[in-house]
């Protein structure tokens, strides 16, 4: 017996032990097939814009930045970047940087507006997006959301290494995106940031600019390690 048949006759002994039921049952599952339909349509139209990247695995977002020294050559460094999903339900971006060839002491690190560093001016102030955001480095500070913590430097071959992890900024598209129409940059200044708990005072961000690194996607092997 084909498939059509087998149903038609299904059909036909469910109306005669219970009248009007099979009606009711095919009803139900063609219901049931639809909604299950629109709800395929509808996750993968709300599919994350990084799935339709060839290189995006599903797993965390991870970014790099090659950080030189702006006027000192031998102030160089590297930055790795991983966002994943916390238990919250937002996002958490871990930070990791590795310099040397800076002074000893506290420096301020933070992620600029514009993926620029030729001059290290270029990249603008704070990364503080959003209808309310004011990059100023010494205004609104430290509230922007590109604002992170000191790194310090340690010897004579000024060695610092940073671990922190912020939820101000995502890699992923976003409204907090750090991937935005002009990028952005970080900057490592020469001075340690004081936070500016008297409010805006010039410097208190940590005043001139030593190095800058351009922050982009990783791509490969190498950049996805966050050694």
């Amino acid at each position: 017996m084909s498939f059509n048949a087998f149903t038609r006759a299904q059909r036909t002994q469910d109306d005669f032990d219970h009248p009007g039921s099979g009606r009711v049952r095919w009803h139900r599952a063609g219901s049931l097939l639809s909604l299950a339909a629109a709800g395929l349509v509808y996750a993968l139209a709300a599919a994350p814009a990084l799935a339709d990247d060839d290189d995006y695995d599903g797993g965390p977002v991870r970014a790099v930045a090659e950080i030189r020294g702006c006027t000192d050559a031998k102030i160089r460094g590297r930055a790795h970047l991983i966002e994943e999903e916390s238990n919250e339900g937002i996002k958490t971006v871990r930070v990791s940087i590795r310099m040397r060839g800076l002074t000893p002491g506290k420096h301020a690190v933070h992620i600029h507006e514009t993926a620029a560093c030729e001059p290290c001016g270029a990249a603008g102030g704070h990364f503080d997006p959003g209808p309310f955001g004011f990059s100023n480095p010494d205004a609104n500070h430290p509230y922007h959301a590109g604002d992170l913590v000191n790194i310090e430097a340690h010897g004579r071959k000024g060695k610092g290494r940073l671990n922190t992890v912020t939820t101000r900024v995502t890699l992923s598209p976003g409204p907090l995106s750090i991937f935005d129409e002009d990028g952005s940059a970080f900057i490592i200044h020469v001075n340690e940031d004081t936070y500016c708990p008297e409010g805006e005072a010039a410097g208190c961000a940590g005043g001139a600019r030593a190095a800058c690194g351009i922050i982009k996607l990783a791509t490969d092997a190498r950049d996805k390690d966050d050694d």
